[in-house]
């Protein structure tokens, strides 16, 4: 009689249990639809939500599913048990790599072509002997370095195309018949001023502009004004496609956490050893200037979240998905290194 009994619960568990598998085929859809409109903020905006909605309302189906088949309190012990083990499981990775954010996203396309937004990447911390990291390494004084974050405190200075057209100027990212580059200092006020190389002769950083080809997605290729190398006191540095690429923390001076960019994902253009502290010099291979020249100060080595060692495509996105924006700005460019 007790066999009989469980023989047609089970039998009836199954009548109610929700077929979902019709649901996770949709799952897929939508965040195929997602990564596809990503050049559409409306649509892509309306698949990212609609992701997010079809999660909630699966893991509830799951959880009813589990509830009529083996009650509530084994399908919350399960839940609780699945939960406990992905946290392990975080913490056990985080231990192994050495960084308490082993696994993180790209948002951007700031790393083009090495990175693509979206990509799933797996990090590893890194320590005061910088192993791992390879990058230039100049030292200087607590002095020289202060000098360097005022230079910052200045305002932006990045490489810019400009044409002179009687008392008027005209300035643009790309250059175009009749444009020089040269530099520009941004006036935390607004506005700002061309500036002749000779005015950095007596900073701790100097930039040397030139520039670089863009390939954009409909195959136009124009010229932009772009940061060649650097000079870091008597010590002249060119971007290097090997150097490590690192995730770091913004922090609220910073124009990159004012915009809502909390990590950054660039790669290290050289490393500053200020008596003994590190700090780094970072650069996104598609941006035309280092993080600096935007108005952000160097991290120093306890926001470095870690050292990329592993990139899987298109597994990000699914986190991507739940803030339900379209991709940022420069996506539909690279540049040619």
């Amino acid at each position: 009689m007790r066999t009989s009994k469980k023989a047609a619960k089970s039998r009836a568990a199954k009548r109610l249990h929700i077929n979902t598998t019709p649901l996770y085929i949709l799952l897929v859809v939508l965040l195929a639809a997602y990564i596809l409109s990503q050049g559409s903020p409306a649509i892509a905006s309306l698949a990212g939500g609609a992701v997010f909605m079809l999660i909630i309302v699966l893991l509830a189906i799951e959880f009813i599913n589990g509830y009529r088949e083996t009650g509530f309190i084994r399908s919350i012990a399960e839940i609780a048990i699945a939960i406990i083990i992905v946290i392990a499981f975080w913490y056990a990775l985080g231990a192994l790599l050495r960084t308490s954010d082993p696994i993180d996203v790209v948002p951007s396309c700031s790393m083009l072509p090495a990175l693509q937004r979206g990509d799933l990447i797996i990090l590893q911390g890194t320590d005061q002997s910088l192993s791992g990291i390879k990058a230039p390494v100049i030292d200087m004084t607590k002095a020289q370095f202060a000098g360097l974050l005022g230079e910052i405190s200045a305002g932006p200075l990045e490489c810019i195309a400009y044409k002179r057209a009687g008392s008027s100027v005209y300035l643009s990212q790309y250059v175009g018949t009749g444009y020089s580059v040269g530099l520009y200092r941004s006036s935390p006020s607004g506005g700002g001023v061309l500036m002749q190389n000779s005015s950095q002769s007596g900073g701790v950083i100097g930039y040397e502009c030139g520039t670089a080809q863009v390939r954009f997605q409909n195959g136009t290729v124009l010229t932009e004004a772009y940061t060649t190398a650097i000079r870091v006191l008597n010590t002249t540095i060119s971007g290097d496609q090997n150097n490590t690429i690192v995730v770091y923390e913004t922090t609220p001076q910073d124009s990159f956490y004012r915009q809502g960019d909390s990590l950054i994902v660039h790669r290290l253009y050289a490393v500053l050893n200020v008596s003994g502290s590190y700090y780094f010099l970072t650069k996104g291979d598609n941006n035309p200037g280092l993080d600096i020249q935007y108005g952000n100060y160097p991290p120093n080595s306890t926001q470095i979240e870690g050292r990329v060692v592993l990139s899987v495509p298109y597994l990000g996105f699914v986190k991507l998905a739940f803030s339900g924006g379209a991709q940022p700005q420069g996506c539909n460019s690279t540049v040619l290194h």
